[in-house]
């Protein structure tokens, strides 16, 4: 593609919402509303926290999805990996799986309780797979290729074996747009 490489797009740690590893699932929803609120300086608001320790390392990642399946706890039952996960499933059979699981009976009558009790660390996101790091140096083509064959949302960069920013899909595709829009079509 070009030399741009990962780190010219990336969002560093040190500017991404972030809790501690002791942190609630309520302390995390605050973190992320509060990186969401409108600055001039966010183009794209956050959709996940990062979860430190306390020497500052990033252990994983909290978004939207993570909260609302940490506050039905039947969800951990059913399979995360697979080919089935990946299927688009009818509505009938999305009912029957609810049903079955006993997902959302009664979830949002203890949502406060719930949401003060549940600690990140258990229900943040972990990224287990190679394919969801990429080096800061490495180019945007490498790292579109990634984020487009794991239908990911974003991958965590590191440096060094240390993560140093998160490379959101919505950031690579303003870029790509952008340079669209400079072609002389």
């Amino acid at each position: 593609m070009d030399a741009t490489k990962v780190k010219d797009l990336m969002v560093p740690v040190e500017k991404y919402a972030t809790v501690g590893e002791n942190a609630t699932l309520f302390d995390a929803v605050l973190a992320l509303e509060q990186s969401q609120a409108f600055s001039p300086q966010t183009q794209d608001p956050h959709r996940a926290v990062l979860v430190i320790n306390s020497q500052g390392h990033v252990l994983g990642k909290i978004g939207q999805i993570d909260v609302l399946k940490a506050l039905e706890p039947n969800y951990h039952k059913l399979p995360e990996k697979g080919p089935a996960v990946r299927l688009g499933f009818s509505h009938r059979f999305l009912e029957k799986v609810a049903s079955e699981y006993g997902l959302w009976q009664k979830p949002m009558e203890q949502i406060c309780k719930k949401a003060s009790e549940i600690n990140v660390k258990t229900v943040m996101y972990a990224p287990d797979t190679e394919s969801e790091y990429i080096h800061e140096e490495a180019g945007l083509d490498d790292a579109i290729h990634r984020l487009v064959m794991g239908r990911h949302a974003s991958l965590l960069v590191i440096r060094r074996g240390r993560i140093t920013g998160i490379l959101r899909l919505t950031d690579v595709f303003g870029f790509v747009s952008s340079r669209m829009k400079s072609c002389d079509l």
